[in-house]
């Protein structure tokens, strides 16, 4: 699930600003956090969608994007048209390694400028990803407090959404030994607290998935040490494959256990649910075989972001995981974070809509 440091600076220093997106809150029909964001016919890249859209930020510049360009030139129309599914949507800037300041800014001021939110996920937590796929982060407490002032700082006054640190807490509650849980869950609320001083920032604290965790309750005390009280609320299905209802359903029960708080769920790559096939594939770093959640096949793009959801304590689904991008070097994937057109391509042709 991590996008590579070289591969933020990329997008994010050349030209304008690579992708971020927002959304918005409060009632059926939510104003994205002090975008701004005029009544129109919201028209987007890709087409026509409900007003509620056009909140959200599309990135030119995606990786997605260039390759529905080269595609087209290439004449491969049937192929561009279906990557379009991915290009004309809005997806999460992931923000990791050095100069975060710099990113979020860029991404936070392209989104503004289009009178739209931007939409984040803040991943540099020490000990990240359990030293798996996507392990690195910050070198200790003072380094991630630091990153997570110029993370703040970066935002500024504009309007944008924040996902805490994918897996962080989640991790634990599962038995990672790796990491001091009280330290961990301190650096979270840090975290919280710090962006959440921002006057236009919606702040989500990752709680994992369905799946992964099936009893909502253990994750509860968890969450609170973590800063979950300061927040808006939580984020579910991060990078995972869990369907609609699934993911409803836990939310709302994580939700009333911790006081009524909202939640945002990734729906980017759940169109046809988390993975029960046989055909495991092979992990090419370890030689054993991959876990389910890892790149696996036959999946298909979710329902497209919205802000628009039909439950009161669901504020948007989101697209935080950037479909395409690979989970790790298993079942022939490239590292983590890197862009995989030939997944991504069958994401787009699985999908519904």
């Amino acid at each position: 699930m991590w996008l590579p440091r070289a591969l933020v600076v990329l997008l994010l220093v050349g030209g304008c600003c690579a992708g971020a997106m927002g959304t918005g809150e409060e009632g059926v029909r939510r104003a994205g956090p002090g975008t701004g964001a005029p009544a129109g016919s919201g028209e987007y890249a890709g087409g026509r969608e409900g007003a509620a859209f056009e909140q959200l930020w599309v990135d030119p510049r995606s990786s997605a994007a260039r390759q529905v360009t080269e595609w087209r030139i290439a004449g491969r129309a049937a192929d561009a048209e279906l990557m379009d599914r991915i290009a004309s949507r809005p997806q999460a800037e992931w923000v990791t390694g050095t100069s975060p300041r710099t990113a979020v800014q860029a991404v936070t001021t392209a989104a503004a400028r289009a009178g739209r939110a931007a939409v984040l996920v803040a991943y540099d937590i020490p000990g990240r990803d359990c030293g798996q796929y996507s392990g690195g982060g910050a070198l200790g407490v003072l380094d991630y407090r630091t990153w997570v002032d110029e993370f703040a700082v970066g935002l500024g006054d504009r309007g944008a959404y924040v996902i805490v640190e994918p897996d962080a807490v989640a991790q634990v509650v599962a038995g990672c030994t790796q990491v001091d849980a009280e330290e961990r869950y301190a650096l979270l609320a840090y975290a919280v607290e710090r962006i959440k001083r921002q006057p236009h920032a919606r702040v989500y604290l990752d709680a994992g998935n369905s799946g992964w965790i099936p009893q909502p309750a253990r994750l509860v005390e968890a969450l609170r040490a973590a800063g979950v009280g300061q927040a808006d609320g939580f984020a579910l299905n991060v990078s995972n494959f869990q369907t609609d209802q699934d993911s409803s359903v836990y939310g709302d029960a994580l939700s009333r256990a911790l006081g009524g708080k909202h939640y945002v769920v990734d729906t980017s790559r759940n169109g046809n649910g988390p993975y029960t096939g046989t055909d495991t594939g092979i992990d090419a770093g370890t030689g054993t075989d991959a876990e389910p959640w890892c790149n696996p096949p036959g999946r298909a793009l979710g329902t497209p972001p919205t802000t628009v959801t039909g439950r009161p304590r669901l504020d948007a689904q989101l697209w935080i995981k950037r479909p395409g991008e690979s989970d790790g070097t298993c079942r022939g994937g490239p590292p983590a974070g890197q862009w995989w057109p030939s997944y991504a391509l069958e994401l787009a042709g699985n999908a519904r809509s």
